[in-house]
């Protein structure tokens, strides 16, 4: 039953790919529960962010099961492409998927690196399957170590330093593109984490802030005509601003330029109106060379980073690995313990006269007797499961024939 990672990201596909294959929140119950309709697919996550989709499963086969991922993908949320899905996908098998999830959760994975909100995308991942009954032992064991991995890469290295986010970066653009932000007239469009993220670095810079909400929409129009810069982080699934929009706003204001930042994916913004004069537009695949020079104490810390990632990888590649050797550690050693306890029985039954204390110390040698007897099996199973994997489940195999503990 393998592990696999089943996805795309910024690094494989643009933002026009990645648009068309997102899943809002609201949705991700749905498309869990979706999920466990495959008989291939055993438990699976879905990690959905701006940056990428994966879904991490465990299969009953590798090559059925990765079919059924992809079968998923194509007919769930977009049925015709005019693209070959295929060609923006990767897949990874086993340790490979296990280590992209910790360099996930660590931010070494993300289109900035070090990115804050990526931890607890992670985690939102992880607590929606568990409410869709999706996830069994593996990945729940699997995101916990993960989890573990992020908050430890946070805590005891630079990664996480200088506050930079795809929200900061389009502030920093902004910046860049228009001089200093002091006494500028910026709109925020989307009341979201990422919107009041961006707020509150506008804020800080002296800006003139403008907020607007899914509910505020018809004011959008007046509070176009009156910016510099536009940042639009709204989530929804069509576009906010379109040619005719901002053409109509840019007619009230002709000699000034407008400058706007979409960092939603699915965009905001019809790539479109980057051709009408007066306008700039950037989109949440170019923020990352924005920050690209100001995260050199990150970089540093990629190696202290990876050493954690390691040690987190190693420890669940182990507990994986051992499950093998587990039903049958279980049965024999509940077997040894079913036949002392019988035999304890049938002694006690036929000496009466033996004193309380006489008992407990009969008691305690036989359990000392079956303890050390086992240790020596017990040991080496877990071992080879860890280290020969193949030769770990024969062992079992073994020991389940020999004991006859019908585990197999």
């Amino acid at each position: 039953m393998p592990l696999v990672c089943l996805g795309l990201s910024h690094r494989t596909a643009p933002v026009e790919v990645r648009e068309r294959h997102a899943f809002p929140a609201s949705m991700l119950g749905e498309t869990l529960i979706a999920l466990r309709d495959y008989p291939a697919v055993r438990e699976a996550v879905v990690l959905a962010t701006c940056g990428r989709l994966e879904i991490y499963a465990e299969l009953e086969s590798y090559e059925a099961g990765t079919e059924q991922l992809k079968q998923f993908l194509s007919a769930f949320r977009h049925s015709a492409v005019a693209y070959d899905m295929e060609s923006y996908l990767y897949t990874l098998l086993g340790r490979q998927a296990i280590e992209h999830l910790f360099h996930v959760a660590t931010g070494l994975d993300s289109m900035l690196i070090g990115e804050a909100e990526i931890l607890g995308q992670v985690k939102s991942a992880y607590v929606q399957a568990q409410r869709a009954q999706s996830i069994g032992k593996s990945l729940h064991r699997l995101f916990r170590e993960a989890l573990s991995a992020g908050k430890a890469a946070r805590s005891q290295t630079e990664i996480g330093g200088d506050s930079v986010s795809a929200a900061t970066a389009a502030v920093e653009m902004a910046q860049a593109h228009v001089g200093e932000l002091y006494a500028k007239t910026v709109v925020v469009i989307g009341a979201g984490q990422m919107g009041t993220t961006a707020a509150r670095r506008l804020k800080a810079s002296g800006a003139r802030l403008v907020m607007i909400d899914r509910s505020l929409m018809s004011t959008l129009a007046d509070a176009l005509r009156e910016a510099d810069v536009a940042i639009t982080a709204t989530g929804a699934s069509h576009f906010i601003l379109d040619p005719g929009k901002v053409s109509e706003a840019m007619l009230a204001r002709p000699d000034r330029p407008l400058f706007i930042v979409d960092i939603a994916v699915p965009r905001d913004v019809d790539p479109d109106v980057a051709r009408l004069p007066g306008v700039a537009l950037v989109d949440i695949d170019a923020l990352s060379a924005v920050v690209d020079e100001t995260l050199d104490a990150r970089r540093a810390a990629v190696p202290f980073v990876e050493e954690i990632i390691e040690e987190h990888v190693t420890r669940y590649v182990d507990w994986y690995r051992s499950r093998a050797a587990v039903p049958v550690i279980a049965s024999l050693t509940q077997k040894a313990d079913a036949i002392r306890e019988a035999e304890l029985e049938r002694l006690f039954a036929r000496c009466p006269g033996l004193t309380e204390r006489e008992r407990m110390l009969i008691t305690g040698m036989s359990m000392t007797i079956i303890s050390r007897l086992l240790h020596s099996a017990v040991t080496r199973m877990r071992e080879k499961a860890i280290g020969e994997h193949d030769e770990g489940i024969l062992h079992a195999k073994i020991v389940d024939e020999l004991f006859e503990l019908g585990t197999a």
